[in-house]
C-alpha cells in the first residue's frame, strides 16, 4: 500500500457508509431550515420562491422538501403563503448555525482564506462528530485566549 495506509475493516467501512448516508439525509433537512430562519430575518419572510432561488432547484423540489419537513415537524406552511419554523424547526436551525459557525472558526484559526473557509464549513458541519466539534472549538478558543 502506497504510504504505509491501511484499509479500514469491512465493519468500520459499513459503520463509515452508514453515517454518511444519514448525514446526507440530515444534510437537506439542516440547509433548508437554516435557510428558512435566514429569510425570515433577511427578507420578513420565507417563501419557496426564494427557497428555489437560493438553492438553484425547481419550485416542485421546495414544495417536496417543505411537505418532507412539515411532516417531520420542523415547519408549518399553508399554499401561496409563508413558511414557518416551528419550536423544533427554530432549535435545528440555531444548532446548525452553531456548529457552521464553529467550524467556520476553527477553518479560519488554521490560516484558510474566509471564503474557503465559508464554502468548506458549509459542507464539514452536516458530517462532523459532536466529539470532533468539540475538538475544533476548544482550539479555536485556545488559539483565541492563547493558551
Amino acid at each position: 500500500m502506497a504510504g504505509g495506509a491501511v484499509l479500514p475493516t469491512k465493519e468500520n467501512h459499513a459503520e463509515t457508509f452508514a453515517r454518511l448516508r444519514d448525514a446526507h439525509a440530515r444534510e437537506v433537512t439542516e440547509d433548508y431550515v437554516e435557510m428558512i430562519a435566514d429569510l425570515i430575518v433577511e427578507e420578513g419572510e420565507a417563501r419557496a420562491v426564494s427557497l428555489a432561488e437560493r438553492f438553484g432547484v425547481t419550485p416542485a423540489t421546495v414544495n417536496n422538501t417543505i411537505k418532507r419537513l412539515e411532516r417531520d415537524g420542523f415547519v408549518s406552511s399553508r399554499p401561496y403563503r409563508s413558511i414557518f419554523l416551528t419550536e423544533a424547526g427554530q432549535a435545528l436551525a440555531d444548532k446548525c448555525r452553531e456548529r457552521h459557525q464553529i467550524v467556520y472558526d476553527f477553518l479560519i484559526a488554521l490560516g484558510l482564506d474566509a471564503k474557503i473557509a465559508e464554502f468548506d464549513a458549509e459542507g464539514i458541519e452536516h458530517h462532523v462528530s459532536a466529539e470532533t466539534l468539540e475538538v475544533f472549538r476548544k482550539f479555536t478558543e485556545a488559539r483565541k485566549t492563547g493558551d
